[in-house]
């Protein structure tokens, strides 16, 4: 039986929506390419794949920057959380990450659990009941593993499978998606402490700034915590450098765990962290920072099998439109430090608000 031809109505309304996703590429990619802060670019790209693609569901695995052995699930929207707290993982070693490198396409379960049922990452991909499975390839290695839930319609008699024109306008997307990937993790390597996993000093300073400045606006006070490990030099002499490096990297794992997902993090140099806490005053940043005060003396630190005690002196600066209405993050920064420098010498392993009126201004010339 001869294929029936399209009529002209019908070829106008195809070449039309070509047209209208084109434009959407478009405006995907001006999206990808203008946001540069890695979770706002992964809830991006999972939300263009839902509309686009009409699903209910969609989350995306991306490769750790820190670890590039595994993937992480760091974004799932509309998500039965299987494992809690727990952080989903596929190792790069993985069969179905070959697979899907090799394959540079979308696929679907089934072809997945036909080829490899015994996988771990086929075991996870199950649970999520997946209509399609798309990689991120980015110089024919895989960044990152999309993957689209259930399909809908309001066509009730419609198909929910994919046609091979939807697999091409989503391997488009994936394709944007990977460039814009690539692109956030390395401006995260580059503003990361590779050892700590924490955020390096001068990418401290560019957010302070900025966060002092809405905090003005908005007249919200905000804090500023310095926190030194006390006699650091000690790990290093006694039990080499590996030590000092096991100190610094647990250190920094619970000062981390203690702070909430919009509070930064850095490294600001030796065996020296700072933290910045949004929308916080005077009485819960000394409650924070006294909760991970407490956390690293309670912690057990074990090096070659030897028990160490760790205890961090810590400063406290609080920024106020009123009582401390500064600006330069040098400044309050300086205001941080300055409470440190009490806390250590009142005997460490304490923590110390320091009150503007105590603190002189590093601009002061010292004849002054």
């Amino acid at each position: 039986m001869a294929k029936k031809r399209k009529t002209i109505k019908e070829l106008t309304a195809d070449y039309e929506k070509r047209i209208y996703d084109l434009e959407q590429l478009l405006d995907i990619s001006r999206s990808f390419c203008s946001t540069l802060e890695g979770s706002k670019l992964l809830e991006s790209i999972v939300f263009f794949c839902m509309a686009q693609m009409h699903v209910t569901d969609a989350g995306i695995f991306v490769l750790d920057f820190l670890n590039s052995d595994t993937f992480l699930l760091e974004t799932k929207q509309n998500a039965v959380q299987f494992y809690g707290d727990k952080k989903l993982v596929i190792s790069a070693n993985d069969p179905v990450v070959s697979f899907l490198t090799e394959e540079k396409q979308p696929i679907t379960l089934e072809t997945l659990l036909d080829k490899y049922p015994d996988s771990p990452a086929s075991e996870i991909f199950k649970q999520f009941h997946p209509t399609l499975i798309v990689p991120l390839i980015q110089k024919n290695h895989a960044n990152g593993i999309l993957f689209l839930g259930e399909r809908f319609s309001l066509d009730l008699e419609s198909d929910s499978s994919y046609t091979d024109y939807e697999k091409a306008v989503v391997l488009n997307i994936a394709s944007l998606a990977s460039i814009a990937i690539n692109n956030t993790t390395m401006i995260e390597r580059s503003s990361t402490d590779m050892m700590t996993g924490l955020k390096l000093k001068y990418f401290f300073f560019n957010s302070l700034t900025e966060e002092l400045d809405q905090a003005m606006t908005e007249k919200k006070p905000l804090s500023v915590l310095m926190f030194d490990i006390d006699f650091f030099k000690h790990f290093n002499d006694t039990y080499g450098h590996e030590c000092g490096d096991y100190v610094l990297k647990e250190v920094a794992h619970i000062i981390k765990s203690n702070l909430r997902e919009v509070d930064l993090a850095s490294r600001y140099g030796g065996e020296e962290f700072t933290v910045l806490l949004r929308d916080t005053d005077k009485n819960d940043a000394v409650m924070v920072a006294e909760r991970i005060r407490a956390s690293i003396e309670g912690h057990d630190f074990v090096f070659n099998e030897k028990r160490m005690n760790v205890t961090i002196s810590v400063g406290v600066a609080v920024f106020n439109h009123k009582t401390n209405p500064i600006l330069i993050p040098a400044k309050i920064i300086n205001q941080a430090d300055q409470g440190l420098y009490m806390s250590k010498h009142n005997g460490r392993n304490r923590v110390t608000y320091a009150p503007p009126s105590l603190v002189s201004d590093p601009d002061e010339s010292i004849d002054a």
